[in-house]
């Protein structure tokens, strides 16, 4: 069959561990754990990512501290400026990941200059197939 992908597939066994996290992470009734979309996708990326051996878990760990910590350092008050999480763990993973050679400065730049340049709604007429999909239900 063309185009045809058993569930089965290791992609398939990624989602799957992810929505399994996602479904048992801590949240207040009514709030979702991931207020933009772009937080699920950091997240996801974060966990394929230590699964895949590219970090130790203890090493993003740290790399999210000092990223914290740094912003904390340079004025940040979570009560004053606007807090993003998210953009943290995103901080942290691309340093851990930098710092062992899977990810470099220059190509992470380059894909950040071709993400902005792509208008927002480009391809909106083409069907876009999210990464990870989590059941409200959960």
């Amino acid at each position: 069959m063309t185009g045809f992908r058993p569930d089965a597939t290791e992609l398939g066994d990624a989602r799957r561990r992810v929505e399994a996290l996602v479904a048992e992470l801590p949240s207040r009734p009514g709030e979702e754990p991931f207020a933009e979309l772009w937080e699920l996708r950091a997240f996801a990326m974060a966990v394929a990512a230590y699964h895949n051996g590219q970090y130790e878990w203890s090493e993003f760990q740290l790399s999210l501290i000092e990223s914290i910590r740094r912003w904390e350092a340079e004025g940040g008050d979570p009560d004053a400026a606007p807090w993003s999480y998210y953009e943290h763990w995103l901080t942290a993973l691309e340093t851990v990941l930098a710092g062992n050679g899977v990810l470099s400065e220059a190509a992470l730049d380059e894909r950040t200059r071709e993400v902005l340049a792509t208008p927002r709604a480009r391809n909106h007429h083409e069907p876009h197939y999210e990464p990870v999909a989590v059941d409200p239900a959960r």
